[in-house]
Protein backbone atom coordinates (compact mmCIF):
# COMPACT_ATOMS: atom_id res chain seq x y z
CA UNK A 1 0.00 0.00 0.00
CA UNK A 2 1.32 3.67 -0.97
CA UNK A 3 2.32 5.80 2.00
CA UNK A 4 1.42 9.44 0.86
CA UNK A 5 2.67 12.84 3.11
CA UNK A 6 0.10 14.64 5.05
CA UNK A 7 0.67 17.95 2.50
CA UNK A 8 -0.30 15.71 -0.43
CA UNK A 9 -3.20 13.88 1.68
CA UNK A 10 -4.50 17.48 3.29
CA UNK A 11 -4.09 18.99 -0.69
CA UNK A 12 -6.56 16.38 -2.00
CA UNK A 13 -8.62 16.66 1.08
CA UNK A 14 -9.32 20.80 0.87
CA UNK A 15 -9.39 20.32 -3.43
CA UNK A 16 -12.47 17.88 -2.07
CA UNK A 17 -13.94 20.88 0.56
CA UNK A 18 -14.24 23.00 -1.89
CA UNK A 19 -16.32 21.06 -4.11
CA UNK A 20 -14.62 21.06 -7.59
CA UNK A 21 -14.48 17.57 -7.72
CA UNK A 22 -15.38 14.35 -5.67
CA UNK A 23 -13.85 11.16 -4.50
CA UNK A 24 -13.20 9.19 -7.14
CA UNK A 25 -12.16 12.19 -9.78
CA UNK A 26 -9.84 12.73 -7.41
CA UNK A 27 -8.31 9.31 -6.85
CA UNK A 28 -7.69 9.37 -10.51
CA UNK A 29 -6.65 12.69 -11.14
CA UNK A 30 -3.99 12.01 -8.38
CA UNK A 31 -3.41 8.33 -9.26
CA UNK A 32 -4.68 6.81 -6.08
CA UNK A 33 -5.74 3.43 -6.68
CA UNK A 34 -9.11 3.58 -4.64
CA UNK A 35 -11.46 6.21 -4.24
CA UNK A 36 -12.04 4.93 -0.90
CA UNK A 37 -8.95 6.26 0.60
CA UNK A 38 -9.75 9.77 -0.22
CA UNK A 39 -12.99 9.31 1.34
CA UNK A 40 -10.80 8.02 4.51
CA UNK A 41 -8.96 10.93 4.43
CA UNK A 42 -11.80 13.91 4.29
CA UNK A 43 -13.78 11.47 6.79
CA UNK A 44 -10.70 11.57 9.26
CA UNK A 45 -10.37 15.52 8.56
CA UNK A 46 -13.71 16.10 9.33
CA UNK A 47 -12.82 14.30 12.73
CA UNK A 48 -9.73 14.86 13.78
CA UNK A 49 -9.00 17.86 11.99
CA UNK A 50 -5.16 17.72 10.53
CA UNK A 51 -4.27 15.38 13.18
CA UNK A 52 -6.63 12.74 11.71
CA UNK A 53 -4.45 12.66 8.41
CA UNK A 54 -1.16 12.36 9.90
CA UNK A 55 0.95 8.51 10.72
CA UNK A 56 2.22 8.19 13.71
CA UNK A 57 5.29 7.40 14.29
CA UNK A 58 4.99 5.98 18.07
CA UNK A 59 3.02 2.59 18.42
CA UNK A 60 -0.21 3.16 20.08
CA UNK A 61 -0.88 -0.34 22.29
CA UNK A 62 -3.78 -1.17 22.93
CA UNK A 63 -5.26 -4.27 25.20
CA UNK A 64 -7.47 -7.52 24.48
CA UNK A 65 -10.81 -6.20 26.45
CA UNK A 66 -9.98 -2.92 24.31
CA UNK A 67 -9.69 -4.51 20.97
CA UNK A 68 -12.41 -7.29 21.56
CA UNK A 69 -15.09 -3.78 22.56
CA UNK A 70 -13.73 -2.73 19.06
CA UNK A 71 -15.21 -5.72 17.26
CA UNK A 72 -18.26 -6.29 19.35
CA UNK A 73 -19.52 -2.85 19.21
CA UNK A 74 -19.12 -3.32 15.17
CA UNK A 75 -20.47 -6.29 15.16
CA UNK A 76 -23.68 -5.30 17.22
CA UNK A 77 -24.10 -2.05 15.22
CA UNK A 78 -22.97 -2.48 11.52
CA UNK A 79 -21.08 0.07 11.75
CA UNK A 80 -17.82 0.40 9.11
CA UNK A 81 -14.47 0.13 10.19
CA UNK A 82 -14.49 3.72 9.05
CA UNK A 83 -17.19 4.55 11.58
CA UNK A 84 -15.96 2.31 14.30
CA UNK A 85 -12.32 4.21 14.19
CA UNK A 86 -13.82 7.18 14.14
CA UNK A 87 -16.39 6.38 17.21
CA UNK A 88 -13.44 4.53 19.08
CA UNK A 89 -11.08 7.66 18.34
CA UNK A 90 -8.64 5.94 15.90
CA UNK A 91 -7.53 6.87 12.34
CA UNK A 92 -6.68 3.96 11.47
CA UNK A 93 -9.59 1.99 10.63
CA UNK A 94 -7.12 -0.79 8.54
CA UNK A 95 -6.14 -1.79 12.34
CA UNK A 96 -9.27 -2.33 13.30
CA UNK A 97 -9.43 -4.54 10.10
CA UNK A 98 -6.67 -6.43 11.14
CA UNK A 99 -7.75 -7.48 14.35
CA UNK A 100 -11.32 -8.86 13.03
CA UNK A 101 -9.07 -11.15 10.54
CA UNK A 102 -6.70 -12.20 13.28
CA UNK A 103 -9.79 -12.80 15.63
CA UNK A 104 -11.32 -14.63 13.21
CA UNK A 105 -8.18 -16.99 12.45
CA UNK A 106 -6.87 -17.29 16.30
CA UNK A 107 -9.74 -15.97 18.29
CA UNK A 108 -8.77 -13.86 21.53
CA UNK A 109 -5.41 -15.53 21.86
CA UNK A 110 -4.43 -13.75 18.14
CA UNK A 111 -5.14 -10.19 19.92
CA UNK A 112 -3.06 -10.67 22.36
CA UNK A 113 -0.10 -8.48 22.08
CA UNK A 114 3.19 -10.69 21.51
CA UNK A 115 6.43 -10.39 22.67
CA UNK A 116 8.98 -9.01 19.54
CA UNK A 117 12.79 -8.93 19.11
CA UNK A 118 15.29 -11.52 20.71
CA UNK A 119 14.95 -12.66 24.44
CA UNK A 120 16.76 -11.60 26.78
CA UNK A 121 19.91 -13.33 28.84
CA UNK A 122 18.62 -14.65 31.57
CA UNK A 123 20.13 -15.03 34.97
CA UNK A 124 19.30 -18.09 35.44
CA UNK A 125 21.18 -19.35 32.07
CA UNK A 126 24.53 -18.59 34.02
CA UNK A 127 23.54 -19.95 37.16
CA UNK A 128 23.03 -23.52 35.51
CA UNK A 129 25.94 -24.02 33.53
CA UNK A 130 28.06 -24.51 37.17
CA UNK A 131 25.31 -26.81 38.40
CA UNK A 132 25.87 -28.99 35.34
CA UNK A 133 29.95 -28.92 36.08
CA UNK A 134 29.20 -30.56 39.70
CA UNK A 135 26.61 -32.78 38.45
CA UNK A 136 29.87 -35.08 36.31
CA UNK A 137 32.03 -37.21 38.43
CA UNK A 138 35.36 -36.71 39.15
CA UNK A 139 36.25 -39.00 36.85
CA UNK A 140 34.04 -38.00 34.12
CA UNK A 141 35.47 -34.26 34.61
CA UNK A 142 39.03 -35.52 34.32
CA UNK A 143 37.94 -37.36 30.74
CA UNK A 144 36.45 -34.81 29.68
CA UNK A 145 39.90 -32.71 30.61
CA UNK A 146 42.04 -34.99 28.47
CA UNK A 147 40.05 -35.02 25.82
CA UNK A 148 40.07 -30.85 25.45
CA UNK A 149 43.62 -31.06 26.04
CA UNK A 150 43.83 -33.66 23.41
CA UNK A 151 42.38 -31.44 20.99
CA UNK A 152 44.42 -28.05 21.57
CA UNK A 153 47.93 -30.03 21.41
CA UNK A 154 46.45 -31.61 17.78
CA UNK A 155 45.31 -28.18 17.18
CA UNK A 156 48.57 -26.54 18.18
CA UNK A 157 50.71 -29.59 15.90
CA UNK A 158 49.01 -28.58 12.66
CA UNK A 159 49.32 -24.80 13.20
CA UNK A 160 52.80 -25.01 13.91
CA UNK A 161 52.86 -27.30 10.80
CA UNK A 162 50.62 -24.54 8.83
CA UNK A 163 53.50 -21.96 9.79
CA UNK A 164 56.52 -23.92 9.00
CA UNK A 165 55.29 -25.16 5.56
CA UNK A 166 52.18 -22.59 4.37
CA UNK A 167 52.33 -25.03 0.75
CA UNK A 168 52.83 -28.56 2.31
CA UNK A 169 48.74 -28.28 2.83
CA UNK A 170 47.38 -27.04 -0.43
CA UNK A 171 49.92 -29.25 -2.04
CA UNK A 172 48.35 -32.58 -0.39
CA UNK A 173 44.13 -30.92 -0.92
CA UNK A 174 45.66 -30.88 -4.51
CA UNK A 175 46.90 -34.28 -5.18
CA UNK A 176 43.87 -35.98 -3.21
CA UNK A 177 42.11 -34.13 -5.55
CA UNK A 178 44.02 -35.20 -8.68
CA UNK A 179 43.49 -38.88 -7.86
CA UNK A 180 39.80 -38.53 -6.63
CA UNK A 181 39.40 -37.32 -10.25
CA UNK A 182 41.56 -40.39 -12.00
CA UNK A 183 39.53 -42.51 -10.39
CA UNK A 184 36.05 -40.74 -11.58
CA UNK A 185 37.25 -40.84 -14.98
CA UNK A 186 38.40 -44.45 -14.99
CA UNK A 187 35.05 -45.51 -14.44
Amino acid sequence: MAKYSEEFKLKIVMEYLRGKLGYYLLAQKYGIPAESQVRRWVRAYKEFGEDGLRRKHSKQVYSVKFKLDVLNFMKHTGASYQDTAIIFKMNNPSLITHWYRTFLEKGIEGLQDKVKGRPSMSKNHKAKLPKQEKELSREERLERENELLRLENAYLKKLKAFQENPNASLEKHKQRWHSNSKKKDSN
